[in-house]
């Protein structure tokens, strides 16, 4: 796939993995509505592209990504209408749906702060390996305003009591506790924080594609099941399992080992 332009981040891929780096040192990589449509159309150049089997995504110089762009945000508010803002808010949401239909998983990995846009950011991706200096924070309660969107996925990886807690509070917490509260899947020390998340994206990545895809549609489809229906859902998803040349591929290679 030819290489696209980017000026807000920076695409590589390399050993089936797609490294997404937010390229904004100087405003700590706060989002402003350019990043956020780079960012949908390096996910959608992920999911066109067979030969890339996970995304792992980062942040350029000391922070992940600090939130929105508050600049670009103010004079939103103050020259735009109901329309236009709203329009203005799903440019996040169009990123937060599209990083829960991609079909790879999104890893992201976070360093320094991740706060309020930007700890929402990271929220929406399928994992969360973090730095263990790193600082997580949904402090929007301080500025009058509210992290709706980011609520969706944050109430699904922590549940509502603790995601209540965190929104109307504000307060900052770390790794360690991120990790606690399973927010965060793996805790890295600082000094080898970057190569050992890339070593954990390059990991995923080398796992079936089609059944990395069709775990992700089974957790992700459930929501808003009866029990009945989840499992109905499921007897689909293993059907669709049993009918992939990685699954055929995978039981031979057992059975040929089990048989020596």
């Amino acid at each position: 796939m030819p290489d696209q332009p980017f000026q807000r981040i920076r695409f590589e891929a390399q050993d089936r993995l797609a490294v997404v780096t937010l390229d904004r040192p100087d405003r700590r990589n706060a989002l402003d509505s350019l990043t956020l449509a780079e960012l949908r159309a390096a996910i959608a150049r992920c999911d066109a592209d067979r030969g890339i089997g996970a995304l792992l995504l980062r942040g350029e110089g000391p922070d992940f990504c600090a939130g929105a762009d508050l600049g670009e945000l103010r004079a939103t508010v103050e020259s735009a209408d109901d329309a236009a803002n709203r329009a203005d808010a799903m440019a996040l949401g169009d990123l937060l749906i599209a990083m829960r239909e991609a079909r790879l998983p999104i890893i992201a990995a976070v360093h320094g702060h991740a706060l309020a846009g930007g700890a929402g950011l990271a929220t929406a991706a399928d994992l969360i390996v973090a730095s263990a200096s790193a600082v997580f924070g949904y402090p929007e309660i301080h500025l009058g305003f509210v992290p709706a969107m980011v609520t969706v996925p944050l109430r699904r990886a922590v549940g509502e009591k603790k995601a209540f807690e965190l929104i109307t509070l504000g307060r900052r917490f770390d790794a360690a506790e991120a990790q606690r509260m399973g927010l965060v899947a793996r805790v890295f020390e600082d000094d080898v924080f970057a190569e050992a998340s890339l070593a954990f994206g390059r990991e995923l990545a080398g796992r079936s594609a089609s059944a990395l895809e069709l775990c992700k549609r089974m957790l992700y489809g459930i929501d808003g099941m009866t029990f009945d229906q989840a499992i109905l859902h499921g007897a689909d998803i293993n059907v669709l399992a049993r009918a992939t040349d990685d699954f055929r591929e995978g039981v031979r290679r057992f059975l040929e080992r089990k048989s020596r």
